[in-house]
């Protein structure tokens, strides 16, 4: 059994979005064979013909190899559940999890958990956030359900669905306003579910397996620019640094930006140089909550500037900017 820390992805999106065939498409696929999933009750997804067999309370085996679990109650008590029935040899090995949400469902309380439970983090790591996205009805979801559009801004890929039955106008209109909402995250299209594994795993920065955090893939700064705030309320950018920042310093700005403005950072992704440190640390949080700094062994590439990349929701560029610049003088902030 390997003592790296089992990856999560998180699936969210709105109702009728096509979770369900993203997800039965991948648990049929060889590479997902020791995949787990949580999802709230097996029958919504309607895996009766995958179903093998019962192998420990609301845990059933599927014929792909994959685990499926009933997530009732709290998400904690199901993840320690499923490891230590790993431990025990009571369910099969299982090298991933997938967390599946309702379609009504704020994604940030699920982070929040990832983040911050001492024996989650010990044994798992958040992986990433894929939002799958309707491309008949997500432009009047955006209009109606706040929900709809924060699922959306802090995912780290976009799912587009129902593609064949979208107008190509009203379809390029919507992948326009999904580059605004969210411009770090790539729009993958789903051919009835169908898009490889790979698409839509391993997006995120910590993967202990890699040599070389793919940071410029994590953050994908070329594709920020400052821009007025979009319909939604929700904005993207990035600020760049020039030199290494006073660590303290830059934490008091974060704090806070957390204790003024926390509902309305969505999330944030960051490298920092710091002074005194040879090597950078990534940063990253959604709302009120922001993971603990992470060390890197060495720089991904040859800039060695901090950048921080925000996605805000009523809350633009400049007074974020203007928090950071009060907070580190002398330092020249440049917003995209």
């Amino acid at each position: 059994m390997s003592d790296r820390p089992i990856p999560i992805t998180v699936l969210t999106g709105f109702l009728g979005s096509g979770k369900t065939t993203l997800l039965r498409h991948l648990l049929g696929q060889p590479d997902m064979s020791e995949t787990a999933v949580l999802m709230n009750e097996l029958g919504e997804i309607g895996l009766d013909h995958l179903l093998l067999r019962e192998v420990a309370e609301d845990i059933v085996l599927l014929r792909s190899g994959c685990l499926c679990c009933k997530l009732r109650g709290d998400m904690v008590t199901a993840l320690r559940n499923l490891f230590l029935e790993r431990v025990r040899g009571g369910i099969p090995e299982f090298r991933r999890v997938v967390i599946e949400t309702t379609g009504l469902a704020d994604p940030a309380p699920i982070l929040h958990t990832l983040m911050t439970d001492p024996l989650i983090g010990a044994r798992y790591r958040l992986d990433g956030i894929v939002a799958t996205i309707d491309a008949v009805n997500a432009a009047t979801q955006f209009d109606h359900h706040r929900e709809a559009v924060k699922q959306a801004a802090i995912a780290d890929r976009l799912v587009l669905t129902k593609t064949d039955l979208a107008d190509p106008q009203a379809l390029s209109l919507l992948r326009d306003r999904l580059r605004a909402l969210n411009p770090a995250a790539p729009i993958i299209e789903a051919i009835q579910g169908a898009i490889p594994p790979e698409a839509v795993l391993g997006c995120g920065l910590f993967d202990g397996t890699a040599k070389t955090p793919d940071v410029a893939g994590w953050l994908k700064l070329e594709s920020h620019h400052a821009h007025d705030h979009h319909p939604d309320g929700v904005e993207s950018f990035a600020l760049l640094i020039d030199r290494p920042v006073p660590w303290d310093s830059l934490v008091m700005a974060l704090e806070l930006l957390i204790a003024t403005r926390g509902e309305h950072l969505l999330r944030l992704k960051g490298i920092i140089a710091a002074e005194g440190f040879d090597t950078p640390f990534v940063v990253h949080g959604v709302q009120h909550l922001f993971h603990p700094p992470a060390a890197l062994p060495a720089w991904p590439d040859a800039d060695r500037r901090s950048r921080l990349v925000f996605v805000t929701r009523d809350l633009g560029r400049k007074p974020v900017q203007a928090v950071l610049s009060a907070a580190l003088p002398g330092h020249s902030i440049e917003c995209f």
